[in-house]
């Protein structure tokens, strides 16, 4: 990796592209502009334009949490996919696990397919659980698979041999003969472990959205000639812009990621080793529980279909600052999962959208206009109370009633998020820490916080942009697992060490092909392991006591073990880290270093020097009716500083409500609320 002098997170959402820039001596700069859905590039160089106007390409080094293949998998807007599979197997991924995700709705509707039926070709070929070749795949199948591919015009391939992840010579085989023209993805290379169907799923949409992103990516680095570009993964960590449309799958959770492992980073720095993160942004809320560490999962769903890659464990739904209110056939109010997006946006907007969340917190005095988008940006706050008066009429409520009750659902939408990653898994959320960032968080942090017990708020110093912030300092991260069946594996750690052994060479082989040094990173190897007669397995760290910690994690999760049950491994993992950080970080109060010096500007909004005025303080409408609340730029508080609730503190690009029986104190890189 070149130095570069400056670093770049940008993190693309349905409303908003937030920016995070990092300059090599460590001060950093945000900007956040509307998102362009029709081509998310638009807004990124638009952003540049505005951040960096003497923009030299070959100084910056971005990272890049995108939407573009989640986005297309959700409108079924990926390349002309087919699928070639072992004869007798095509239907694989219409059959699927048979579980029922709602036991008793006798209305059940499947997913859209990915790919028609008609486009999935069986070869008569086989390989057995070992990896010996039952059916050698002959010229003649892999020359009907070609003309199938010329017949369907395909875009992309997807290949998933029965047993491929013991033996990959007949997939390499017919992926030879059909890459060149086309995109190819075989499943021993996309996800080489057992479980037919997650694997069968899994390689498809890498397949169905490689030409996609990989296309979005090309054009972004043309438009940035010598900049270092990297796309954010799901697993928290970056790649290399040039593999990102083989590694397409990786990408789903880009976004939200950057987000958690910079939450986690942050809780470590304040001593904190529980956090519950809340991104609420203007199209939804993704949570996520850290305890000790980061949590991942490779059970991740996307319309019903598995993707088994490791993710960071991130829950998400449909509740932000953009989510449209709307009255159900039956009569009840109900908030999202529909948003308004950057286009035409919430009433306040004065584009005719719908009424949102973000319209009712501006209604209720909870957002100041004139700094809204840090000044940036013109709303119409007087466009949304005959809204709220047509809706309220319908429900026989007031205008206030119907915006707090909209509040109200939000509220309760993200409440349940955050049960669902703590209560539901066994954790006490009352013993953990809130980190909520976003552009609408801070508005719903102490009512989220006092619904749930939860006596900490931590609230970062750039909530508003902070997902970006966690890509622009994210590592660069490569995972590769390999299935690897050992029974009595107990007695077997000269093997299981030899087999790591050997995925650590294919792991370096990875990085150089990459173009990065192998000697910079840090190897996390793992092993999945179980007890035999088990259907799941518990991934641990591997170590020379793995039977113990194997236990005691059994224990931990399930409240027993079996310490006499033979054990059994049945993959092995090795993930490799390279550091990205700077050395040099925010100031001690957290707030950023604004340079000018023809860099830009962000607007001052300090009552002294800035071009706009701030009041006293305002009227905010609560559940038990209006209340006078004094009103504090985030940027006015000194490292240490105490405010007792109420009180209304305004960021660039966030607002934080502290409610009476609360108090926000600023710490380093961050305000903390406490119960008083």
């Amino acid at each position: 990796m070149a130095d570069r002098l400056i670093r770049i997170g940008i993190d693309t959402g349905g409303t908003f592209t937030d920016f995070a820039c990092q300059y090599a001596d460590g001060t950093w700069r945000r900007w956040k502009i509307p998102s362009t859905p029709d081509d998310p590039s638009r807004a990124i160089m638009a952003g540049f334009r505005e951040l960096i106007p003497d923009l030299a390409p070959e100084q910056l080094e971005l990272v890049h949490g995108t939407t573009v293949g989640t986005n297309a998998f959700l409108e079924r807007k990926g390349a002309r996919t087919v699928l070639i599979t072992t004869k007798g197997f095509e239907d694989v991924l219409w059959i699927g696990r048979q579980a029922r995700p709602e036991l008793y709705n006798l209305d059940v509707r499947k997913p859209p397919e990915i790919i028609p039926r008609e486009n999935v070709l069986g070869l008569d070929e086989r390989m057995d659980s070992q990896g010996l070749s039952v059916k050698k795949i002959t010229q003649e199948e892999i020359g009907r698979a070609e003309r199938f591919c010329e017949e369907r015009d395909a875009q992309s391939v997807a290949v998933c041999f029965l047993h491929a992840y013991a033996n990959q010579v007949h997939e390499q085989q017919v992926a030879n003969a059909l890459s060149g023209r086309r995109h190819v993805s075989f499943s021993s290379g996309t996800l080489p472990e057992f479980r037919e169907f997650e694997r069968f799923s899994t390689t498809l949409i890498n397949a169905y959205l490689g030409p996609v992103l990989g296309r979005y990516i090309d054009n972004l680095c043309s438009s940035l000639p010598g900049a270092g570009i990297f796309v954010q993964q799901s697993n928290g960590g970056c790649i290399p812009a040039e593999g990102a449309g083989t590694h397409a799958v990786h990408t789903l959770l880009s976004g939200p990621a950057g987000g958690v492992q910079a939450a986690w980073d942050l809780a470590r720095d304040h001593g904190v080793q529980g956090i519950i993160t809340l991104d609420m942004g203007g199209t939804s809320t993704d949570v996520s529980l850290c305890r000790g560490g980061l949590s991942y999962t490779r059970d991740y769903q996307i319309q019903g279909y598995p993707v088994a890659v490791p993710m960071l464990d991130i829950h998400t739904v449909g509740a932000g600052g953009g989510s449209v209110a709307w009255i159900d056939s039956g009569g009840l109010l109900r908030v999202g999962p529909q948003s308004a997006g950057a286009d035409p946006g919430p009433v306040c907007y004065g584009r005719g959208g719908s009424l949102t969340v973000t319209d009712a917190n501006l209604f209720l005095g909870r957002l100041i206009p004139d700094f809204f988008l840090a000044g940036r940006m013109k709303i119409y706050p007087e466009r949304i109370r005959p809204k709220l008066e047509k809706l309220g009429l319908r429900l026989g409520l007031s205008a206030e009633e119907a915006a707090l009750g909209i509040l109200k659902l939000v509220n309760t939408n993200m409440t349940q998020a955050i049960r669902t990653v703590s209560l539901e898994k066994g954790h006490d959320p009352r013993k953990f820490a809130l980190v909520c960032f976003g552009g609408a968080a801070g508005l719903h942090a102490a009512d989220l916080a006092g619904e749930l017990d939860v006596p900490r708020i931590i609230i970062p110093s750039m909530a508003g942009v902070f997902s970006a912030q966690g890509m622009a300092e994210a590592d660069l991260v490569m995972d590769r697992s390999m299935a690897f069946i050992c029974n009595n594996a107990g007695d077997r750690h000269s093997e299981i060490r030899a087999a790591l052994s050997g995925l650590t060479e294919k792991m370096t082989e990875d990085m150089r092909e990459s173009g990065l040094e192998p000697d910079m990173a840090v190897l996390e190897p793992a092993i999945d392991a179980r007890y035999q007669g088990q259907s799941y397995e518990l991934t641990i760290p591997w170590a020379d006591d793995w039977p113990a910690i194997f236990e005691a994690e059994h224990r931990r999760l399930y409240g027993y073990s079996l310490p006499e049950n033979v054990l059994e491994v049945t993959a092995l993992r090795i993930r490799a880290r390279i550091c990205r950080k700077l050395s040099l970080g925010c100031g001690m109060n957290g707030e950023e270093c604004i340079p000018d010096g023809g860099r830009g500007r962000i607007p001052d909004m300090t009552t002294k020097k800035g071009h706009m005025h701030l009041a006293q303080e305002t009227v905010v409408m609560f559940e038990d009716g209006p209340s006078t609340v004094p009103l504090a730029l985030r940027k006015d508080f000194a490292y240490g500083e105490n405010r007792k609730g109420p009180v209304l503190i305004i960021d660039d690009f966030t607002t934080v409500l502290v409610p009476v029986g609360w108090t926000a104190s600023a710490a380093e890189n961050a305000l903390v609320m406490e119960r008083s």
